[in-house]
């Protein structure tokens, strides 16, 4: 929660989060206008506006020019050229975030895998499963395979209490990364896992990250296309 000395563009901010998550102001709602905002939280037009463009941006907002600003589909959204902490996304629209941990094991590299971290095949990697809730609902399953070399500690983590995102953000700094996104359709265990209809397709990011001139994760995140979608803009 922001802080009483944080930016007051971040308070109102925060305030305007408050009432969606609550349900105050529904999806599709207008929402009072820019004018009526500074007047309610006695702030120039300035920083109202900076409150709702970058809300907009975030994907909570919705701005039409000469109609109003409204509150946005309120499924979960992610940037797909982001590298989000899906914690952090679920919090930040005032929900809980809750994890089980299939998998945390060590494995030897098949080919296909091996080629994925230029290595050799039968190298050892770290392997993970981890289902992610949003208010104890499935949004994500994270199939992730990591480098050894660039996180040897990674199996000794609790990914209930911190993500295997966050982790690797923390002892593998990015120097690049890469982005698939596809369509697939939904096989019966990972219908079961995301309580999902087999019929309903999957939304499935694959993403390779790469450390230190090393690739260190290759990560598998599949959602429920009913639940989540991605959202990005881009700026030349």
């Amino acid at each position: 929660m922001t802080g009483a000395h944080a930016p007051l563009y971040e308070r109102i901010k925060e305030l305007i989060l408050t009432r969606i998550a609550s349900g105050d102001w529904a999806p599709a709602q207008r929402i009072p206008s820019e004018n009526e905002l500074v007047r309610r939280v006695g702030a120039s037009r300035m920083t109202v506006n900076r409150a709702l463009r970058e809300l907009t941006s975030a994907g909570y907002l919705v701005r039409l020019q000469g109609v109003g600003t409204f509150v946005a589909d309120r499924r979960a959204q992610g940037h797909p050229l982001a590298i989000r902490n899906i914690a952090d996304e679920i919090v930040a629209r005032g929900h809980l975030h809750s994890a089980r941990v299939l998998t945390l094991e060590s494995c030897t590299a098949s080919t296909r895998l091996a080629g994925h971290f230029n290595l050799r095949a039968g190298h050892e990697l770290f392997h993970s499963r981890v289902v992610h809730l949003e208010n104890g609902l499935p949004l994500q399953l994270e199939d992730r395979y990591v480098n050894p070399a660039v996180a040897p500690a990674y199996l000794d983590q609790d990914f209930t209490v911190t993500t295997p995102n966050a982790y690797l953000m923390q002892v593998a700094p990015l120097s690049s990364v890469e982005h698939i996104v596809q369509a697939a359709r939904t096989d019966a265990a990972t219908a079961q896992l995301l309580q999902m209809d087999a019929t309903e397709p999957c939304l499935v990011l694959r993403r390779r990250t790469w450390s230190r001139g090393a690739v260190a994760s290759a990560v598998t995140l599949s959602h429920p296309a009913s639940r989540f979608e991605l959202q990005g803009q881009f700026t030349p």
